[in-house]
């Protein structure tokens, strides 16, 4: 179709990126539903706002394919659409969030503007693609002045005003030059705020609502005289429809309503759904770095194609506010979007390869597994780097060896934990994706040394470990937290052989050793730092029996142990899963044991099948225990149901000691 006509266009194999997002899924599900002879592609990277969730109206549908991706893979871009025969792309993916856009602004550039790059080079490259629409904000026009009420037309000037902004300007104007040397059939669109169901909660609206659930007070920054325009979820979906039907390529359209309202004003609304007051429930908090007063868009040129706004803010409000109380977990732990000043430390990948799954898409998956074998393990992970506190430890030291065996960078910090200026250097020097702390005072031989020597393990435990959280999180970085699940004993609601485990929400009840305390109090602390993930470790085995901090190797050389359940961490199979997790973003609290308990006996009678048969050992009891050491011990079982609820093939704790200790050491 040649530049300027309204020949209605009919598509019919169209990838939408970044399709598990909030947008873009409502724009998926709608065509999924309303046009059964389309071919939707879902491509998404399912970044930490992303779900694939959103997509589950379409995932049983014989038209729909999904697909793990990112768009900066160009060769997974250009397999795609040729192997497809995609014809259509509508081009959502992107880093959207204003805030983090302050602290992590090459993430934006990298996603927003060279992942755009890629898809128009593979659009020119393939020649096959038709129309190209491009989802782009109306923040690209800055600041619309408070006294004008005729809005920015789409051939206003683009004055972006933070990172966000002008990336998204950025990657428009790659959309323009693309249209006019190389012919590419462009549309862009331009909108305004959205809200509605399946929004992350990082954005206003659903931030607001999940507040208000919890009886939180809902922060506003600055004074809240900020003017947004709200649209709809699904009126925006209908907009997108009726553009790639008949939008004019070359043009760009605004998506937008003259139905203005203050930030403070959202907030009242909010409340009056809730029934709470206002005034008791809205805390103002610091400003952004700058904070445009208004946006403020002409929406007469959609209109003339056929579009109108349909769903009147009280409705559609009430209606988010109902999913959210329906659906409170649909995001899992939110608790770092709902800070007033979120920054999400975002994931990257590399930017050769991906990683897919699909829904009856086998042909796409060989290609895609043959594309990342070619590429080797080591540009799999290029775009990670790990800085790791406590090299000469045992977890440092293991941690280390795991990175170069998957291709990761890494280097060791070099600073004391206590010293935040060493801190600070370590990371100007390392520029780091994440931090993993796994050094503190465990005592020498054992936590008895922590009962003579209390200022050292302070220092350690509690004043190091916070200052380095307060320095990532100052740098906008997940701190992955070794810590201990050494902090709670058996008692009346946990008992002995019940089954029933202490979960990531249960205070610590064990004070018996001063180790223990300080591990407690630092545990309680981090809870305030929502870029922290704290893993509680207990009795850490390994396949290797010959290091004495082996709890297997421990207990082995005893004259005589003691015989309890424990929960346990066998570090071969559980801190792989600790660097995925860091990939994951994950946050908060997990008990980092493997399901279930396992008592020393059990362990003894494992070690003389497989690796001494001669072996004999005798038990005390926990009286006698007492005589020859200094501080009692901890000892309980942890639910791992969080930890094998994310990570499905976790073994329980006496597979994987068979699998990763005994038979790997098997004696024959």
């Amino acid at each position: 179709m040649a530049s300027g006509t309204t020949e209605q266009y009919a598509p019919k194999n169209i990838l939408i990126t970044g399709a598990a997002g909030f947008i873009a899924s409502h724009v998926t599900n709608r065509l999924i539903k309303n046009y059964p002879h389309y071919k939707i592609v879902a491509l998404d990277k399912l970044d930490y706002c992303s779900n694939i969730k959103n997509l589950g109206p379409s995932q049983t549908s014989p038209n729909f394919r999904f697909i793990k991706g990112d768009i900066v893979s160009a060769d997974l871009i250009n397999y795609l659409l040729v192997a497809e025969e995609i014809d259509t792309i509508m081009h959502f993916a992107a880093q959207t969030h204003v805030d983090n856009s302050f602290g992590n602004s090459f993430e934006f550039t990298n996603n927003n503007i060279y992942g755009t790059h890629v898809l128009l080079e593979a659009c020119k490259v393939t020649q096959r693609i038709k129309r190209f629409i491009h989802v782009s904000t109306d923040e690209v026009y800055g600041e619309t002045d408070l006294e004008t009420d005729i809005g920015n037309p789409e051939a206003s000037q683009l004055l972006p005003t933070n990172p966000y902004s002008a990336t998204k300007a950025g990657a428009e104007m790659l959309v323009m030059a693309y249209h006019r040397s190389y012919g590419l059939p462009t549309i862009t669109t331009r909108g305004n705020n959205v809200y509605g169901p399946n929004q992350y909660p990082e954005k206003l609206i659903p931030k607001f609502i999940l507040l208000a659930m919890k009886g939180e007070k809902l922060p506003i920054h600055g004074n809240g005289s900020n003017v947004r325009s709200y649209l709809y979820s699904e009126d925006v979906a209908e907009a997108f429809e009726v553009i790639l039907h008949k939008g004019v390529i070359g043009h760009v359209y605004n998506i937008g309503t003259k139905k203005e309202r203050r930030v403070l004003d959202v907030a009242g609304d909010v409340c009056k759904l809730f029934g709470s007051t206002p005034e008791k429930a809205i805390d103002f908090v610091q400003d952004r770095p700058f904070n445009d007063q208004r946006y403020f868009l002409d929406d007469q040129k959609l209109k003339k194609l056929g579009w109108q706004e349909s769903t009147p803010w009280e409705e559609g409000l009430k209606r988010t506010m109902d999913w959210y109380t329906q659906n409170p977990d649909w995001w899992g732990d939110v608790s770092a979007a709902l800070d007033p000043h979120p920054r999400i430390s975002v994931a990257t990948h590399s930017n050769e390869d991906s990683w897919f799954f699909q829904y009856g898409f086998s042909r796409l998956t060989r290609t895609c597994s043959e594309l990342n074998k070619d590429s080797g393990s080591e540009r799999n992970q290029q775009g990670l780097k790990f800085l790791i506190y406590g090299r000469t430890g045992w977890i440092g030291g293991l941690l280390g060896k795991l990175c170069k065996e998957k291709g990761i960078e890494f280097a060791y910090g070099s600073g004391r934990l206590e010293d935040r200026r060493s801190l600070i250097e370590d990371i100007q020097r390392v520029r780091p994706t994440h931090v993993f702390n796994a050094a503190g005072v465990t005592g020498r031989p054992n936590v008895d040394w922590c009962e003579s020597h209390k200022i050292e393990t302070i220092r350690a435990n509690v004043v190091g470990t916070l200052t380095l959280a307060d320095v990532c999180k100052e740098q906008n970085l997940l701190l992955m937290n070794f810590a201990t699940g050494c902090i709670f004993e058996y008692d009346k609601e946990h008992q002995l052989g019940s089954g029933v485990g202490f979960k990531e929400e249960d205070k610590p009840n064990f004070i018996g050793s001063f180790y223990s305390k300080t591990k407690a109090m630092v545990e309680e602390l981090l809870r305030d730092y929502p870029n922290v993930c704290t893993l509680r470790v207990r009795m850490p085995i390994s396949s290797d029996l010959s290091n004495p901090r082996n709890f297997i190797t421990k207990i082995s050389r005893y004259n005589k142990v003691v015989n309890i359940p424990n929960s346990m961490t066998v570090l071969d199979e559980l801190l792989p899963i600790s660097i995925e997790m860091a990939k994951r973003n994950c946050r908060g609290i997990w008990n980092f044991t493997n399901p279930g308990v396992v008592s020393h006996n059990e362990i003894l009678e494992m070690y003389k099948k497989y690796i001494d048969p001669k072996f004999k050992w005798e038990n005390f009891n926990l009286e006698e225990q007492a005589k020859v050491i200094v501080a009692p011990r901890s000892n309980n079982e942890l639910d791992a149901s969080k930890l094998k609820k994310e990570f499905p093939e976790l073994l329980s704790i006496k597979e994987s000691i068979l699998k990763y200790v005994f038979e790997a050491n098997k004696k024959t």
